[in-house]
């Protein structure tokens, strides 16, 4: 992420000092960003978040004395993301979906997503996953984004996928066949349309003060997170408290389950709903 912001600094200004950065150059730098560079407002929100980390850092290290960036807030028109999950309904319909035998490297992306989908664990996570982390009736593990330590209890579906390649060697000690997340994103893809994982999901989004709105299958806005999405969304769906999720996935902070949440009241609003139907 800071890789890109860095390239984003260079191609605005290659010359640029960390006393140049008053409220016109910050602003140049917005519209740079969203004529130049064509990016949604709340991609523009997200680079400005790392330039003001940036910026604080080297004011904290002695680097520099402007602080111009604490006050620059610019009025960029966003909207919450939509989080992207599977419920329970798909999430069958991938997980017994006949692969054929042309795509039997598809097999593996699918046990690794549904052990996401079942553990709550990012796929960062389920990358480093060692056998010693697996312990009886639970796994161990050390987050790589944050540092927590959790303890996740197995249920019979994550216990599964971790028996089916118990006696399969894998580089490092894996505990799972975990490939690179990119490539993994784009097989998710290509089973999901499949599975005919196909609800079209609208998303709005604004450039500037244009709103848009775009409409697309789901299958093609699948990624690895959708598992740790799929795995909240419906524990809280089934009833679990969310203090208790939170144990499991490591969110110290309630307000960003709160999306969960909402959605899974609008769940269970929706199977109360089915009472009508009698």
């Amino acid at each position: 992420k800071f890789a890109s912001v860095k390239n984003h600094l260079l191609a605005f200004d290659k010359d640029i000092q960390f006393n140049d950065w008053n409220e016109f150059r910050l602003t140049d730098y917005v519209n740079y960003l969203r004529a130049e560079k064509k990016m949604r407002n709340s991609t523009i929100d997200n680079q400005l978040d790392f330039l003001r980390w940036f910026l604080r850092w080297a004011v904290e290290r002695g680097y520099s004395e402007n602080r111009a960036f604490d006050a620059f807030k610019p009025k960029l028109k966003t909207t919450q993301k939509k989080v992207i999950f599977l419920t329970w309904e798909e999430l069958n319909r991938l997980r017994d979906y006949p692969i054929p035998e042309s795509k039997k490297y598809l097999e593996r992306v699918r046990d690794v997503f549904l052990f996401c989908c079942f553990t709550g664990l990012r796929y960062s996570d389920v990358f480093n996953l060692r056998r010693s982390d697996v312990k009886s009736g639970h796994i161990e593990v050390t987050t790589v984004k944050t540092a927590d330590s959790l303890t996740i209890e197995l249920n019979n579906h994550s216990k599964t996928v971790l028996d089916k390649y118990k006696d399969t060697a894998f580089e490092d000690d894996k505990a799972l066949p975990v490939i690179s997340n990119q490539k993994m994103n784009d097989y998710l893809k290509e089973l999901a349309e499949l599975a005919e994982i196909n609800e079209p999901v609208r998303e709005t989004y604004y450039k500037g003060n244009e709103r848009i709105n775009v409409v697309t299958p789901k299958y093609a806005l699948l990624g690895t997170h959708a598992g740790r999405r799929t795995f909240i969304c419906n524990a809280l769906s089934l009833g679990i408290p969310a203090q208790v999720v939170m144990k499991w996935t490591g969110h110290s902070d309630y307000k960003a389950m709160k999306p969960y949440i909402d959605i899974a009241d609008d769940i269970k609003a929706n199977a109360m709903d089915k009472f009508n139907r009698l």
